[in-house]
């Protein structure tokens, strides 16, 4: 024989082997089994793809798209049901019922709606959309990111359907404007980056509202603040004190400033302002605003600071502002002590003492020659009450603290802290625990609220009340 190429003894069965390795030997097959059937089921995904792809191609060309809107969807279905049947008959595709069942319903979605987002945006379950390129799709499922199953065919399939939801409400998105705020039919926040700002191509997220909107009711049910602290916020919209909603990103702000504005009286005009209109607010007296970006030449912006200033010479009973960023902050706060009562708006900061310095430094940055306490004095009389929300470690959405701004002393606007969230520790299933209750501080506004013929609960303000 020649070297190297001994005779070798056949490789023992699972059966022949000690049980420990025999076990060791299945397990690895299953392993395998599952890989195998892992990758069979993303090949066939990809060749669905690909597929759907193809036929929605089909349905350009053949489909009248001027008479869509006009077809009802059961129609429209039977139709490209049937267009499928040809393509798969003229192409030799062998597809099962199910898979061509699955196929019109990704065309319709296409036709009709946005394509691979539809089932996501269906979902209840799914608060944020976050499309970081075309196979990377990632959900938030009760305050936690999860990767999803839904992807696009590519980076123009993505780019369409990008294009088609900022076209719907006029907004453009090209090389010259690479990004854009949006919004859904149904009020659900969007943004979208593209090339060359997106390095690693478009970039897609969604804040989706819920079809039935947070009450403050509802939201002392999820454990968001206690029933003391809601009875207090309603009685301070009805009394007409001016509002500062605070907190992070996706801490939950104009959710609660829906809740909150559930109180306005129905007798009242409110005119709404935002960058893209996403209020739900549930009075029939509104006019809704919404800025307007530059066009291709530059010209035409139309801001928030813009829509304020036009807004006082609409007679309006109260301001809504859907967040201040920068100039307008100045203006809402004019609003305020002006005569518009029961203004609410929103801010980014983290406690209500950076929500104070943030609206300090946002009209310091006006340019205009005005003292820091004139600055601070425009705010200790124009907000009331200070709302700060947080997200927390387990992803959950709660009221911090409500605060009261209680004037000046000296060159510091002074407030107190009403009501507070205190943690403790964290369950075995991490959740986190704490209570909110009452400082036992009573509010220097609970004077204006009894004249405005609101009673308050009797001890309502005492530290045993909470959650």
């Amino acid at each position: 024989m020649f070297k190297g190429f001994e005779k070798r003894s056949p490789a023992p069965t699972a059966q022949a082997l000690p049980v420990v390795e025999r076990a060791a030997v299945i397990d690895i097959a299953s392993q395998r089994s599952v890989e195998k059937a892992r990758v069979a089921q993303v090949t066939q995904r990809g060749e669905q793809i690909e597929l759907t792809g193809k036929l929605h191609e089909v349905l350009l060309d053949q489909l009248n798209l001027s008479v869509l809107d006009k077809v009802k969807r059961p129609e429209l279905r039977r139709e490209i049901a049937g267009l499928v049947t040809v393509f798969c008959r003229d192409n030799t595709v062998a597809m099962s019922p199910a898979a061509q069942a699955a196929v019109v319903e990704e065309l319709l979605d296409e036709v009709l709606g946005f394509g691979p987002l539809e089932p996501l945006l269906a979902d209840p379950t799914v608060s944020d959309i976050l499309v970081n390129a075309p196979d990377k799709v990632y959900v938030e499922r009760r305050g936690l990111l999860e990767r999803s199953e839904i992807q696009f065919r590519d980076e123009k399939h993505l780019l369409r359907i990008i294009d088609k939801i900022v076209s719907a409400v006029g907004r453009r998105i090209d090389e010259s404007q690479p990004w854009v705020d949006a919004r859904l039919p149904d009020g659900s926040r969007v943004n979208a980056v593209i090339r060359p700002c997106a390095i690693d191509g478009p970039s897609l997220s969604i804040r989706k509202f819920s079809r039935n909107p947070l009450t403050l009711a509802r939201l002392v049910e999820h454990g968001a603040l206690s029933e003391a602290a809601a009875t207090f916020l309603k009685a301070a919209v009805d009394a007409r004190m001016n509002v500062l909603i605070s907190g992070g990103t996706g801490s939950g702000k104009t959710t609660m400033l829906n809740a909150m504005s559930g109180f306005i009286d129905h007798r009242h005009r409110v005119v709404t302002i935002e960058d893209a209109a996403e209020l739900q607010l549930m009075q029939d007296h509104v006019v809704r605003l919404e800025t307007r970006p530059a066009s291709t030449e530059g010209t035409g912006a139309i801001t928030q600071r813009d829509l304020v200033r036009n807004a006082l010479r609409m007679r309006p009973d109260r301001i809504v502002v859907g967040e201040v960023r920068g100039a307008e902050a100045f203006d809402m706060l004019q609003a305020m002590n002006t005569g518009h009562d029961g203004s609410m708006t929103t801010i980014h900061a983290n406690t209500a003492r950076d929500a104070i310095s943030r609206l300090e430094q946002m009209i310091a940055m006006l340019g205009a020659d005005i003292p820091l306490s004139a600055i601070r004095n425009q705010i200790a009389a124009g907000i009331h009450l200070i709302v700060q929300l947080n997200r927390l470690s387990d992803g959950s959405r709660r009221v911090m603290s409500i605060t009261e701004v209680v004037g000046m002393e000296g060159d510091v606007v002074m407030h107190q802290d009403l009501f507070e969230f205190h943690k403790m520790g964290r369950n075995e299933a991490g959740d986190v625990l704490g209570s909110f209750r009452a400082t036992g501080i009573r509010p220097r506004m609970a004077e204006a609220i009894l004249a405005a013929g609101i009673d308050l609960p009797s001890g309502l303000f005492t530290s045993a009340r909470g959650l």
